[in-house]
């Protein structure tokens, strides 16, 4: 299996007619080969599947839809890469290509990045008519600034079924008016002429997404927009526009769509990602999680499908065994650790593979971190859970980074096993006698130096191997006082925070 150790970077410049997202891999294909490109940022979407059989075709999202092909002669060449056409700065972002070969898989990542034309010489001329026109432009506006309004601020949860765009006036429009929606590209959202809606008119990823319900007689211009999704964050401006092309109304709406945000502990039991949609779920509807680029879990056919997850994943993930009643698609991850902070989208899926409902979750893991001074007596790494661990559990610390990962310390039925531990480590490390009866599992490091800061990971399996507990500490030994914090994130404002606090072993409920 190959992963996504390489990456390209693909530039493409404004208006060309296509892109090609190369991959490529050894030639004389079988013909049962699977392929597939998704978009993995800045959210997941389906772009291709190969082959494009009916049923495949249906998974594809629709922006892509009759944008995109592959070589035919990919199976003799192994050349997978995927054309797509008509490129906007609305798909740019990082695409994955997935080979799926017997038992072999394939991933290669390309980053689609959009180049700006360079400024024509000739159009320096051009600008300085243009700059002259604004000025002559600037007493048309302030006549017709009552026609103008400030830019409207609408916010919705990720996740809504719907939004809606208000633009409301008092003036007076005739019956032959021209009703324009665009968003900030100018592409057109919806177009309504002569008392009837214009949907040939309107871009391919807008169609069959809006509907304007409003009484125009009396002004309201409203748009709903339907079936949101990340790419829907815009600005949208409506026109009004007379016989003779002359505007009479124009007003702008801001759209921001809100992602929900998750934060929790390393070291904790489990942390819930939640959806609770509204309206009705057909008992064929296939709902699946996943994070950047992974499956994390797939419900259908009114049971979990485990084989479909990554292993990553394995007997980590549940969800409602009633979901289908009660329509709460949350998805419960145990043991999450920092290698859990990710985005995660569940999308609903019809029978034919068609996306009717998504959401974005976006997890933060918090990690306890520890400071020390080098050449102190000993540092303690923190970790307190509730005592209800099994009789027979086996405790191991290990240092994961810096690489190779060590262990560090082995606890079986409450008594040291110093015979696992790497030398390394020999007589520097203690834990608590009656840590199975106070949860305290707290490690403490005699004489630490530079060279044992690192990435410490605590696990707790059960006799039969099932993970109980699971924490993440990072240490730092440097010149200094010593002194313990819990990383923390403002995600309001995307700013972090550190909290030192004296080094002591804190209460945590695991």
């Amino acid at each position: 299996m190959s992963t996504l150790d390489h990456q390209e970077e693909v530039k493409v410049t404004e208006g060309a007619e296509s892109v090609i997202l190369p991959c490529r891999t050894t030639p004389d294909l079988p013909k049962d080969i699977t392929v597939e490109w998704t978009r993995c940022d800045p959210d997941f979407m389906m772009v291709y599947v190969y082959p494009n059989t009916s049923k495949e075709f249906m998974k594809q999202d629709n922006p892509y839809c009759g944008r995109t092909k592959m070589y035919e002669d990919l199976l003799s060449s192994g050349d997978v890469s995927l054309t797509l056409k008509y490129p906007t700065d609305r798909d740019m972002g990082s695409y994955i290509c997935t080979v799926y070969r017997n038992k072999d898989i394939l991933r290669q990542k390309v980053v689609l990045i959009h180049v700006k034309e360079p400024f024509p010489s000739w159009a320096t001329a051009v600008l300085i008519l243009f700059v002259l026109s604004i000025i002559i432009s600037a007493g048309v506006l302030y006549y017709f600034r009552h026609y103008l309004m400030s830019v409207y601020q609408v916010e919705v949860e990720e996740g809504m079924e719907s939004v809606l765009l208000p633009c409301r006036t008092t003036v007076h429009l005739p019956a032959d008016a021209k009703i324009e929606w665009r968003d900030l590209e100018n592409d057109l959202v919806h177009v309504h002429l002569n008392s009837s809606d214009q949907p040939e008119e309107q871009h391919q990823f807008y169609r069959n997404r809006t509907v304007m319900e409003g009484n125009l007689k009396v002004g309201d211009l409203s748009l709903t927009l339907k079936q949101l999704t990340d790419g829907d964050r815009n600005t949208y401006t409506c026109s009004v526009y007379s016989r003779d092309e002359k505007i009479l109304v124009k007003k702008q709406v801001k759209l921001t769509i809100k992602i929900e945000q998750v934060v929790v502990d390393s070291g904790k039991d489990f942390v819930v990602l939640p959806w609770k949609i509204t309206g009705h779920l057909s008992a064929d509807a296939k709902v699946e999680w996943r994070d950047s680029y992974r499956i994390v879990h797939v419900y259908q056919k009114g049971s979990d499908q485990p084989e479909k997850q990554h292993q990553g994943y394995s007997n980590r993930t549940k969800m409602n065994e009633d979901l289908l009643e009660t329509r709460d698609l949350s998805l419960t991850l145990k043991h999450p650790t920092d290698k859990d902070s990710n985005t995660y989208t569940c999308r609903v899926y019809s029978m034919e593979g068609n996306t009717l409902k998504k959401k974005q979750v976006e997890l933060t893991v918090r990690v306890c971190q520890v400071e020390v001074k080098e050449g102190a007596e000993s540092v303690p790494l923190p970790f307190r859970t509730t005592p209800d661990l099994p009789e027979h559990a086996t405790v191991v610390w290990k240092r994961l980074e810096p690489k190779p990962e060590i262990k560090v310390h082995v606890c079986e039925n409450g008594s040291d096993q110093p015979g696992e531990q790497d030398q390394v480590y020999s007589e520097r490390t203690k834990m608590n006698k009656d840590y199975q009866t106070t949860g305290d599992l707290s490690l403490t490091l005699t004489c630490p130096t530079h060279q044992d800061s690192g990435r410490y990971q605590c696990k707790v399996d059960s006799m039969e191997g099932n993970t109980r507990k699971l924490k993440t500490v990072l240490l730092k030994v440097k010149a200094g006082t010593v002194q313990v914090w819990d990383q923390t994130e403002d995600i309001k404002n995307g700013s972090r925070s550190i909290d030192p606090a004296p080094l002591m072993i804190m209460d945590e409920d695991g």
